[in-house]
This record gives C-alpha cells, structure tokens and sequence, in this order.
C-alpha cells in the first residue's frame, strides 16, 4: 500500500517508515521539519518527503495515498501551551484539513495519533477504558486531541475508517530521540550523570510503551479487518502497562548498574497520575497487536543506543532532543516566525 504519515521525521515517524517498509508498502513523509538536524541517526530513506505545514495540506498531497497515519502536531503539554491559539490551529485545525483532504482523494483507512492526556486528573484506583471512561481534557493540548478525535470519528465510514491510538508515554531508541519523555529521560541522566534524581515521592502512575509497539499499533490497525477497527479508539500500552515513577527509576537504574538513585520529595504526590486500562487493545487486536517490549528490554536497548551515539548530558538535555527547547531556539534565531511558520 502507499502509506502517508505525517511527522515521519519525528520520535515514532521513522521507526514506524522502516517498520512499515520491511513489510513492502511504499511510504510518504509529510513533515515541516522543525526538528531537522536533531536526528541522531540517519532516517530511514523512503519513497518521496513532503516538507510542508500540516496547516497547508491540500487534496493533491493525498494522490494516490491508501493509507494515512497521523502523527504530526505540536507533540505534548509543554508545547502545546507554548501559544494556545497555535494548537488550535495544528493540532485541531491542521488535523481535520488533513483527515478531509484524505477523504475527498479516496484515502481508505486514516489512523489517528490521539492521547491519553483527555483523561485528566483521574481517580488513580480505576483504570482508564476508551469508551466508557470519563473525558477531562484539562491543557490546550488535550482539548484539541479530544475535540479532533470525536469529530474524526464522525467523519468514519466504509469508504473512510477512522482509528484513534492514545498512547502510553513512549520509549525507546529512535533516530530522532526525545528525552522529554520520562523512561528515556531517566535511562538518559543515569548514563550520562551517574545519578537519578526523582523530585516526587515516586507515587505517581505511568503507563508507558515502546516505540515499536506503538509502531507495530499502527500497522495491526491497517492489517485487522474493517469492522474490527473502523470508528474506534485504542488505548495504546502492554499488559500490566502501568508503573510507578519509583517502577520507571528503579528500572532505569537496573539498565545503569551503580548510578544512584535519589528521591528528593520535593513535590510531593505529584497529581498527574493515572492508570489505563488496555484490555480492549489486547483482545479486539490480538490476532494483529502483540507487543513486545518491557523496561527491562528497552532499558537495555537504550543504553546500548547511547553508546554507539556517544550520547553527552548536553544531547540529553539540550535542544537535540528536548522538543520545546528546539522549537524556543529557532523563534529565537527568527527561523520561525511567531506563527511557528518558516521565516
């Protein structure tokens, strides 16, 4: 098939490419490339890259295109609340330009890239379902994922089925590496510093998941029959998914034998925490979603990941690979103008 995705030279974008390619589809980047040069490793080569705003989608991008998978937008809260007008414009506006443009050019399957922060402040006891779950977008970037996703899910028919993947926190190595993120994050301080700093009481709940898996989501919503996908939502995560930030640290440190690990406590019980349930994944999916990493195997993975990069705590921490910080340095450089627009 000839798939699209947009914000292919992203964090998940070109682990998905590769993936998507080993299994002989030809792939379409659609991508503004914010983060060019912040790749470290090279992207996987694909079939044709489209560099332009999401904002500026037309019909004719979609030419041709069976599949669309969506993963551009401004990527979390931090940057979402950067100027809340401008996630309206990408992450609301710029998703239901794309989602009608693919419908108007015979695009048969479009697979959403949603998230689980339209939960909310939750009661952590309860594990958080799809469907029946109460919805609490409280951030700007939450009300516009929630709002796209329930109009995308109108928009879903035979001839244009709608899927919607929240998922968990992701991790894992990747060419283009966030360490915003919190296990890389963790994985990336203990390798570079020798020491993990924890400033909750480790109370908190995560659930999180690897990049593959989250990949490997996206394609078993290509592969699974229509009626098996068509107008849902997938909470995306393994079985027993959800950690504490006291599981995540504890794992890190296991992936980095002798660094030390430290609860300082200075904020307390941390408020975000929740848990998800992936009950409707790992049984409505199961012939075509198997996941296959822990933190333990992924901890591993990034570590031998930072060696064969040579990863500093300046990469870690700096603009390479903290997504807001980049964004900040090229306002700063005026190489995008306030509308987050090339200059």
């Amino acid at each position: 098939m000839n798939i699209l995705i947009t914000g292919n030279e992203g964090y998940i974008g070109p682990v998905l490419a590769e993936m998507l390619m080993a299994k002989g589809h030809t792939i379409v980047g659609y991508d503004t490339e914010y983060f060019n040069g912040c790749e470290l490793l090279p992207y996987p080569t694909i079939s044709r890259q489209i560099r332009k705003d999401i904002r500026d989608v037309n019909e004719d991008d979609l030419q041709g295109i069976d599949v669309v998978m969506h993963l551009a937008g401004l990527s979390n809260d931090p940057l979402g609340e950067l100027n809340p007008t401008l996630t309206e414009q990408i992450n609301y506006r710029g998703t239901m330009l794309l989602a009608e443009a693919a419908k108007k050019a015979g695009v048969k399957r479009f697979i959403y890239s949603s998230s689980q922060s339209m939960y909310g402040i939750s009661d952590v006891g309860e594990e958080l379902d799809e469907d029946d779950s109460e919805k609490n977008p409280i951030t700007d970037y939450a009300k516009t994922k929630w709002r796209a996703e329930c109009e995308l899910k109108d928009m879903s028919s035979d001839d244009f089925s709608v899927t919607c993947l929240r998922p968990s926190t992701v991790f894992g190595a990747a060419p283009n590496l966030r360490c915003d993120i919190v296990y890389n994050n963790l994985v990336a301080c203990a390798y570079t510093t020798g020491k993990i700093e924890i400033k909750s009481d480790g109370t908190p709940w995560r659930p999180v998941i690897h990049v593959q898996d989250t990949a490997s989501s996206f394609i078993a919503c290509i592969e699974a029959p229509l009626e098996l996908v068509k107008g849902e939502s997938f909470n995306l995560g393994i079985e027993n998914g959800n950690y504490t930030v006291r599981d995540l640290a504890e794992a890190a440190q296991r992936a980095v034998p002798g660094c030390d690990l430290v609860f300082t406590g200075e904020h307390g019980n941390d408020a975000r925490t929740y848990q998800v349930s992936f009950k409707k994944i790992l049984s409505q999916l199961k012939d075509y979603y198997k996941p296959q990493w822990n933190l333990d195997k992924g901890g591993v993975e990034l570590v031998e990941f930072f060696k064969k990069i040579d990863l500093k705590e300046e990469d870690f921490r700096g603009a390479r690979c903290i997504r807001l910080m980049q964004i900040n340095h090229l306002l700063e450089e005026n190489t995008l103008d306030s509308n987050l627009r090339w200059s």
